[in-house]
């Protein structure tokens, strides 16, 4: 543990670094950006290692696993060697400006602008659940650009300079005691035009590269369950608990869930290892896994039983109290990367083919 969160990231920033030089990190990156050029397979294995290792989680996994593959995407062979070199070693760290207090399901309802200026834009709004941005050098910001057209299509990605003048990055307090989100507000920023990721006006497509990664594949997150689950059983064991029918069958759901969590994983890698994009599947692997999640912790509190409130530093405390703050980060699960909601008018649109709801 760390007592401040600023030598953990240069912790951090220390081990990414290690891994890349190995080239563990961004396995999938083309080898001129120090990634290996291989296949999704890869990078799925390489990552359930690492868990498996209990390996600290990459600081820079916002820019190694969203923003650099959008850059990838849809980014000018300039601006890929201006910004991929410095993200998989941590030198540079990267964050994703995209929600605000009033859009973030329904991100298109965004309503920082972007003013056309002399060589580029003037940035004015808020943005809000921003990770790490305290810590952030650059951030890929999504502003409306034009007003005028209807909302999907008047916006646009910016690349924007988290140390320029007007940005102000105030952390967030969170129920886990832990300041790891960010509000983010921009005072008539200047971005310059060559700091426009994809053509002004087309951000919503740019948007939904970084989206789509986002909401795959989690295989760290398969392995962090499965860990967790033999924890569970261990606990429960130990506590003398185990045969409590109702403990009983709490805990089996949750051995199946995990295990149907991991055959949603594979199926989604399957698509992948084929040359298919995640296809609308990704987001019953989201909905499930965000759910599942919450699930378990609530069978890790039964478990606990009078222990269950504790917190961190009492002597009473099984795991002292990491189950809690496992259980209290979890209760985000169902908002993060894409609310239960969305997920679910997704499955209905894309999937059944139910019709969309008159606008």
């Amino acid at each position: 543990m760390f007592d401040d969160l600023g030598e953990e990231v240069e912790f951090l920033r220390k081990w990414q670094a290690s891994l890349a030089e190995a080239r563990f990190v961004g396995v999938t990156w083309p080898v001129e950006y120090g990634g290996r050029g291989a296949g999704p397979l890869h990078h799925y294995i390489v990552q359930e290692e690492l868990a498996r290792a209990r390996a600290p989680e990459l600081v820079g996994r916002i820019g190694v696993n969203l923003i650099g593959p959008t850059i990838l995407a849809h980014g000018t062979l300039e601006q890929k060697q201006r910004w991929l070199p410095s993200i998989l070693p941590a030198q540079q760290l990267v964050c994703q400006l995209f929600s605000e207090p009033d859009a973030g399901s329904d991100l298109a309802s965004l309503s920082t602008q972007a003013v056309p200026a002399e060589s580029g834009w003037r940035l004015s709004g808020q943005k809000v659940w921003t990770s790490y941005a305290q810590f952030a050098d650059w951030g890929l910001c999504l502003a409306r650009s034009h007003p005028d057209e209807p909302k999907h299509r008047g916006i646009t990605a910016f690349m924007v300079d988290m140390h320029a003048p007007g940005v102000d990055i105030r952390p967030l307090r969170q129920i886990t005691d832990e300041s790891d989100f960010n509000e983010v507000f921009l005072n008539d920023v200047f971005v310059p035009d060559d700091q426009v990721l994809g053509e002004p006006g087309n951000g919503w497509r740019v948007s939904q590269a970084t989206l789509s990664v986002e909401r795959g594949t989690n295989p760290r997150q398969l392995v962090i369950h499965l860990q967790l689950l033999d924890e569970l059983f261990r606990l429960a064991t130990e506590a003398g608990r185990n045969l409590d029918p109702v403990i009983r069958q709490a805990l089996a759901r949750s051995y199946i869930e995990v295990r149907l969590f991991q055959l949603q994983n594979w199926r989604v890698l399957s698509r992948l290892a084929h040359g298919l994009d995640h296809g609308p599947e990704s987001a019953t692997a989201k909905l499930f896994w965000s759910e599942m999640s919450q699930r378990l912790h609530e069978t890790a509190m039964e478990v606990l039983g009078p222990a269950a409130p504790l917190w961190r530093g009492d002597p009473h405390n099984p795991g002292g109290g990491r189950w809690q703050r496992s259980w209290l980060y979890y209760r985000a699960a169902t908002i993060f990367a894409g609310t239960s909601e969305i997920q679910r008018n997704i499955i209905g649109e894309r999937i059944l083919g139910l019709p969309r709801e008159p606008r």
